[in-house]
Order: C-alpha cells, then structure tokens, then sequence
C-alpha cells in the first residue's frame, strides 16, 4: 500500500495524539499497541455508523502492511461485524453493504482464527435476511449472498457469480 494512500483514511474527527496512533499503525503496526488501535476504532465505530467503513478498511490495512498478524485485531473486528449485523443495521442498505464487504475482504481469515464467533455471526446474518422487517430487496441480495459465499468455502462459485453479478439480458 502506497505512502499517499495511507493519508486517504478520515481520521480528522480524532484529537491530534489518536489520530498519530492511527497513522502509526498504518505506517508500521508493530511499532504500536495494536489492541489499544483496535479499541480506538471500535468504539468510534460503534459511535458513528458511517465511520464503520472507514473502520473496517483501516483495519484491513494495517493487517496488510508486512503481512501482519491479525490476532490483536480478531476480537474487536468481530464486535464490529455483529454491530452492522443487528436488526437495526440490516435495515439500511449502507450497512449492509459495509458488513457484506468486509466479510468478503477478512471473512475467510476471520473464520480460521475463531470460527464460533463467524458460526454466531451468520446466524445473525441468516436469521436476519429470513425476518426481513423492512430489509430492502438489495439488502438481503447481499446477505443471501455472503451466505451463499461462505457456504462456497469462502468462494464465489461460477453459478453464484451467474446469479448475482451478471446482467439479465431482456
């Protein structure tokens, strides 16, 4: 990941010391308190709902620089995920989109390293996209089909791919 893409994160809403945190990890996530970042993320996340996105690539990033570990961030990702994937979330297709991207970029690492809390996770998922209480019709295209993705093995088979990602010709 490129130096000036690092800085496209929107961490202006931090005070100055968070937001060298933040920058920290992003440039070198050994250098700090990884659980201390994770923590600052969440719960800005679980204050602002927009910020979720922003949250999940942060993360992504860090975990990517130096093909770092991600344990220290497992936990707190997770508490992320179950947030966007609560009754009131799934409601709103912003949310729902941001929970589906994410389970595609860390989903498959995520369920390795803690597969209970993805079991616990696709059932809010799954009973979500069932008692669809004003779930959009797009909303639970998107839940159907990271159930169907994780079902796959973490993979979009050809079908799958037919289904959802291709145009009906008229």
């Amino acid at each position: 990941m490129g130096e000036a893409s690092r800085e496209e994160y929107k961490i202006q809403s931090f005070d100055a010391e968070t937001q060298q945190l933040l920058k920290t990890a992003l440039k070198d996530p050994g250098a700090v308190d990884l659980e201390k970042v994770a923590n600052v993320i969440v719960d800005h996340s679980l204050q602002d709902c927009v910020f979720s996105k922003e949250a999940g690539r942060m993360c992504y990033a860090i975990i990517q620089v130096n093909n770092m570990p991600m344990m220290a961030l497992v936990n707190p990702v997770y508490d992320c995920l179950f947030r966007l994937a609560q009754p009131d979330s799934l409601s709103r297709e912003e949310e729902v989109d941001c929970l589906v991207l994410q389970l595609h970029r860390v989903g498959e690492q995520l369920d390795k390293m803690n597969g209970q809390r993805m079991d616990e996770l696709f059932v809010l998922i799954r009973d979500g996209f069932l008692l669809p209480s004003g779930l959009s019709s797009l909303a639970q295209l998107l839940l159907l089909e990271i159930i169907e993705f994780r079902a796959a093995g973490w993979k979009t088979t050809p079908a799958a791919h037919k289904y959802y990602y291709s145009e009906v010709s008229d």
